[in-house]
């Protein structure tokens, strides 16, 4: 087991912890976010995505040793035009994979702004969805941007 420091959506964490133990794991039962989903536990869905230094990450990829003194910020410290538009489009549905399509998306609009429908389609390539179809992904997307 050893310490490792996180600040984790602005507020910092020593938790001790086996170097090796995956960042999700660390989030979610270490320090209590549970907003971070596990989906594959393969890297191939993007549930569990976090901005780990500003980047966008695979959190079950992650062992948390390599996150010591890092800025993450997780689904839980986002607010704001995005979720709400995931709402009102209807593109947040079981919600298993919206997390990680938020923080996709949040990545994204950082970037691009004002992404065009291809640009939202590249940004989100690396999250995987089964209830709705994507559609009411981009438009979420779209919308937000249109609110910034």
């Amino acid at each position: 087991m050893r310490i490792v420091q996180l600040t984790v959506n602005g507020v910092s964490h020593e938790v001790n912890v086996w170097p090796m133990a995956r960042l999700m794991d660390v989030l979610r039962e270490d320090i209590g976010l549970t907003g971070t989903k596990e989906g594959c536990g393969e890297g191939e869905c993007g549930a569990c995505a976090v901005l780990l230094d500003g980047e966008l990450v695979n959190s079950c990829l992650i062992p948390v040793m390599q996150a010591n003194g890092s800025k993450i910020v997780t689904i839980e410290g986002l607010s704001g035009s995005l979720q709400e538009a995931f709402l009102q489009t209807g593109g947040a549905q079981c919600g298993i994979c919206t997390p990680g399509m938020i923080m996709a998306a949040h990545a994204l609009l950082e970037r691009i702004p004002k992404p065009m429908l291809d640009d939202i389609r590249e940004g989100l390539a690396g999250n995987l969805c089964r209830c709705t179809g994507y559609q009411k992904i981009f438009d979420a997307v779209t919308l937000a941007a249109k609110s910034a």
